[in-house]
């Protein structure tokens, strides 16, 4: 528990059907009470009646009002967060030639700025307490700039560097900061009903990148991790 009295509070930002609903299932799992964020509330909705004492907020990341208003809403109603886990992606794939600025500023505001504001947001009770989680789902793409992810790189390069300083400076703290860097397909419905000639193990386990989010969480602090990779085992890599 938290604090002794109360399950201890995860925020799930960024939730949909893959690895955002399999960490809010595994977080619900293991005894937290979970704040489902999300731009649409369908799923979240959803989740909640299936995973009580969970709760829906909307939250549109890339927008400062948006995310203090949810947070301040999960505050309220189930207490400071314990754990946040940054799970919210976008980006338009293409070129350089073919992308537009917006698609860059789009990305990065998804990515990289929903980071900071929600990690914002969270920071201060966690310094209080000397203890927290901010975990991060990141991709490939913030190690390398392929040809067709112009607009996606950039935004993942930026929320890897900003996911390292705030781990520079919050670990002292006792805030634990991790990122899980996800190099392949994650099997969600939406991708397993793109790739359909694709076997099982061709795909990352939702529930896999979960695990690891899970065991993040626990690690004792004499032996921290920051960046651990998650891929299948046939990954070429």
């Amino acid at each position: 528990m938290a604090d002794g009295s109360k399950p201890p509070v995860c925020a799930v930002v960024g939730v949909g059907p893959g690895n955002g609903e399999a960490i809010a299932r595994r977080f619900a799992a293991d005894g937290y009470v979970v704040a489902l964020m999300a731009r649409r509330m369908e799923l979240t909705a959803r989740l909640a009646g299936e995973l009580p004492p969970a709760k829906a907020y909307a939250c549109d990341v890339s927008e400062a009002a948006s995310v203090e208003t949810a947070f301040a809403a999960a505050r309220a109603d189930l207490g400071d967060v314990d754990v946040l886990i940054y799970n919210a992606g976008s980006g338009v794939w293409g070129d350089v030639e073919h992308v537009k600025a917006e698609d860059l500023e789009r990305s990065w505001r998804v990515n990289t700025l929903g980071l900071f504001l929600t990690a914002e947001q969270a920071i201060p009770a966690m310094r209080q307490k000397g203890r927290g989680s901010i975990i991060v789902v990141g991709a490939t793409a913030s190690r390398r700039g392929a040809a067709g992810a112009a607009a996606f790189a950039q935004a993942k390069m930026a929320q890897r560097a900003l996911a390292e300083s705030m781990a520079r400076h919050l670990w002292p703290a006792g805030v634990h900061v991790a990122l899980i860097v996800v190099d392949g397909v994650v099997g969600g419905p939406v991708t397993r009903s793109r790739f359909t000639d694709r076997p099982d193990d061709f795909f990352i386990d939702p529930a896999g990148v979960a695990a690891i989010a899970a065991d993040l969480v626990k690690q004792d602090r004499a032996a921290w991790s920051f960046e651990v990779e998650a891929r299948p085992f046939k990954e070429k890599w």
